[in-house]
């Protein structure tokens, strides 16, 4: 989806493929049969952005046959989609019954993920609209936060390094402009904003910036503008943002609290837990450690890494943190000059909710998607974008 800011740019509206597990090509492809194109003609739209995934497997298979990346163009084109950015964050394995610290694997110290990432930046090269110069990646920030000493900060900013030389090159073969975002996440070498600060200054190119996640930022209790003002100040760009939204819960010392909150612990993602306080910032890997026994202070609310649907807030005693994406919003696209042009909804937990929660079929997930798809819509043109064809 596409939309006008007031100062005439074009402003990039994607939902992000991960919530449908496909490892390989062929997977890619049914994808967009079975779930892609379904949530276009939900929302009546003749075009609609995805934030493509492309696993190990499907991005090999991509690099190594030009006839089939013609061919995943074409489909694109045939169903009605367009590819602007990528979610380069997950390797392999995202759709596996447990995925919890995998998905931080390989990290920017293991050549592999430069070499992946360079080859989903030269696919995105060819999958961009004719019509569009610019795509963006999001990836791991950096690696998990153990081990990770001064050596890996090396090697990962040599890494970076590397590859911002690679997206000049390309430009200047293609013509397009590929640039990539940093994700900061609850756990991580760069858990926070500001984290990303002093690294992406050693590495220096406009190329590299963040990409703001709504969800890690506000499982972090960062202020939105706050974060966003310091990552101006710095000079690093936000490449694009992952509209999602955290798990709340206000009183997390009520037994009906931690009871409401024990049917989000489930066994396949990891769920970074957050809670501050006058003390600082408290917190542990996952949803069941903190609800396990003393481990976090119960004297202030908790929030949990779990994507929740954005339209559809969890039953009280929880809420989720979508008045912090809101806020994220209206100061990244909301002022004279938006922050971002690439915005993705993220939402990849959909099976991971309580059984009562989930979707029962396609058609209920393209629904969902659907109806979370159409609320960013809302509050882009509230914000005074318009929505163009």
């Amino acid at each position: 989806m596409r939309f006008r800011h007031p100062d005439g740019s074009v402003v990039h509206l994607a939902y992000c493929t991960n919530v449908h597990p496909a490892e390989t090509l062929d997977g890619v492809l049914a994808q967009l049969r079975d779930h892609c194109e379904p949530v276009r003609k939900r929302l009546g739209r003749d075009r609609l952005g995805i934030g493509l995934w492309l696993a190990k497997d499907a991005a090999h298979a991509l690099v190594t046959d030009p006839a089939a990346l013609r061919g995943l163009r074409t489909e694109l084109d045939r169903r009605g989609l367009e590819v602007v950015t990528l979610n380069g964050f997950p390797y392999e394995g995202f759709g596996a019954e447990e995925v919890k610290y995998r998905v931080y694997k390989p990290d920017w110290t293991d050549p592999e993920r430069l070499s992946h990432t360079t080859d989903l930046a030269r696919l995105l090269a060819a999958l961009l609209p004719d019509d569009v110069v610019e795509g963006t990646i999001s990836t791991l920030p950096l690696a998990w936060r153990t081990p990770f000493d001064t050596t890996h900060a090396e090697s990962a900013r040599a890494a970076l390094t590397a590859l911002a030389q690679r997206l000049d090159a390309l430009a200047e073969l293609t013509g397009k402009s590929i640039r990539i975002g940093l994700e900061p996440e609850p756990g991580c070498t760069v858990e926070t904003t500001g984290d990303a600060i002093a690294p992406l200054t050693a590495v220096g190119h406009e190329r590299i910036g963040v990409c703001v996640d709504t969800c890690h930022l506000a499982t972090s209790f960062e202020d939105p503008r706050t974060a966003l003002d310091a990552l101006a100040a710095a000079g690093i760009p936000v490449v694009k943002s992952q509209l999602s939204a955290a798990l709340h819960a206000e009183h997390p010392h009520l037994p009906g609290v931690r009871e409401a909150l024990a049917a989000f612990d489930e066994p396949r993602f990891l769920h970074q837990t957050r809670t501050r306080t006058a003390a600082g910032l408290h917190g542990t890997d996952d949803l069941g450690e903190s609800l396990a026994g003393d481990v976090l202070p119960e004297t202030a609310p908790w929030r949990a890494h779990f994507h929740v649907p954005l339209h559809a807030a969890p039953a009280p005693p929880l809420t989720s943190t979508l008045p912090v994406l809101k806020d994220t919003l209206a100061h990244l696209v909301g002022g004279p000059d938006p922050r971002t042009h690439h915005l993705e909804v993220e939402t990849y937990t959909w099976q991971a909710l309580p059984p009562e929660l989930r979707p029962r079929s396609r058609p209920q997930l393209a629904d969902g998607i659907a109806a979370e798809l159409t609320l960013a819509r809302d509050l882009l043109t509230d914000l005074g974008l318009k929505e163009l064809p």
